[in-house]
């Protein structure tokens, strides 16, 4: 079979958790959908992790929660109780299994382990050019072509926000560490949100801290920053965390590595009436702060109840206020890098954490993003705003 209703390009979360959905849906049991990726079986390739009040629809697949967070620098540090919140984790592994069994107990949906060559818009649909491959880089095997309807890609355009000059784009890049000690040396109650005592050395850096247990956590060195480090720089950051916290004895049991694009490149204006980006490549990351998954566990859910209504793709965005806050803190961010860390800490301390959270959570109203406003330094907001107003 090589004609389709829905294609879709990717099977990371974005594409996984789109294809899930629509398998819970009784709408789509008569719909042929094509997953199309080189890879099936992704292990646990990504830490996930979001706040969420209450409990939520991802609960039975958590790795660890947390009630508290601890956020610090030399301007302003704390342990912060995040009632009603709790900071969830999820590792990729359990994830994509649990969708994936979802998806293979439908006889509608087929997988094909391909490498994507090219895509286009055709006059009724959508036309795929994939190839099979030995392996990811070997010679190409065979060459086919898939025709669908609708067409659903996460595959990254880096080309279109990299190579543009209205909107900055940030790096999110990282390098982490799992590791394990013999001794009880981690408080497990908190997690560490952002620690800026790491040397800043003329750009935003912090460590980002996940204790699973009193023995077990994940160290991340992370930086906002157009340009990436040399892996030893990233692991040598962690190396001296570390033993500023006392810790000398232990075993690295996993490694993960990644980098986010922070840009407001307005990638739904890629989109048209039979394709659609999604994910990171549709500008479903939030912004200003890298964070993926809870915007495409909602916008999943979205997007679901508009293929059951509406047929044109391009309709499917939704203008917001968010939008342009996220431009203005990004435009301070590319052009005062050095002052991350006083930006966040300002924030941290003057707002409280609920208001900080339904802010990034793009649910808060105008009085509260009023609050977020004062609570971080004026003047370079107000030079940014007066730039693009005029």
């Amino acid at each position: 079979m090589t004609n389709y209703d829905y294609i879709i390009l990717g099977a990371g979360a974005s594409g996984l958790m789109l294809a899930y959905r629509m398998s819970q849906d009784t709408f789509f049991d008569d719909k042929s959908v094509l997953i199309i990726d080189w890879i099936q079986d992704k292990g646990n390739d990504r830490t996930w992790c979001f706040w969420e009040e209450g409990d939520g629809e991802w609960d039975h697949l958590l790795t660890k929660t947390w009630s508290n967070i601890y956020f610090g620098s030399d301007h302003y540090s704390k342990t912060i109780a995040i009632s009603p919140y709790r900071y969830k984790m999820i590792r990729s592994s359990g994830f994509y299994e649990f969708l994936w069994k979802s998806i293979h107990a439908k006889p509608n949906f087929t997988f094909l382990v391909r490498s994507v060559s090219s895509f286009k818009e055709t006059n009724n649909g959508v036309e795929v050019i994939a190839q099979e491959r030995e392996n990811e880089f070997g010679p190409v095997i065979n060459k086919f072509t898939y025709k669908g309807k609708k067409l659903f890609t996460s595959l990254n355009t880096f080309e279109d926000f990299n190579f543009q000059k209205k909107y900055p784009v940030i790096k999110q890049h990282f390098l982490g560490w799992f590791v394990n000690t013999k001794k009880d040396a981690f408080d497990d109650s908190a997690a560490t949100f952002m620690d800026f005592s790491v040397p800043q050395k003329g750009s935003t850096r912090f460590m980002y801290v996940l204790p699973m247990d009193k023995r077990t956590a994940l160290f991340e060195y992370t930086l906002f920053s157009e340009k990436l480090l040399k892996r030893s720089d990233y692991e040598d950051a962690i190396s001296r965390y570390l033993e500023n916290k006392g810790v000398y004895d232990f075993e690295i049991i996993e490694n993960e590595i990644g980098s986010i694009p922070m840009t407001a490149f307005k990638f739904h204006e890629l989109n048209s009436e039979h394709i659609l980006n999604i994910g990171t490549a549709g500008g479903w990351t939030k912004a200003s702060t890298g964070y993926t998954f809870k915007s495409t566990t909602r916008k999943t859910k979205e997007l679901v109840d508009f293929l059951k209504k509406e047929n044109d793709l391009s309709k499917f965005h939704k203008k917001s206020k968010f939008w342009f806050y996220d431009l203005i803190f990004l435009d301070v961010l590319a052009n005062h890098n050095d002052e991350g860390a006083a930006l966040f800490s300002s924030m941290f301390k003057k707002a409280k954490i609920k208001t900080i959270f339904r802010f990034l959570d793009e649910e808060s109203s105008l009085l509260e993003d009023f609050k977020i406003i004062r609570s971080v330094p004026p003047k370079r907001f107000i030079q940014a705003f007066l730039k693009r107003l005029f």
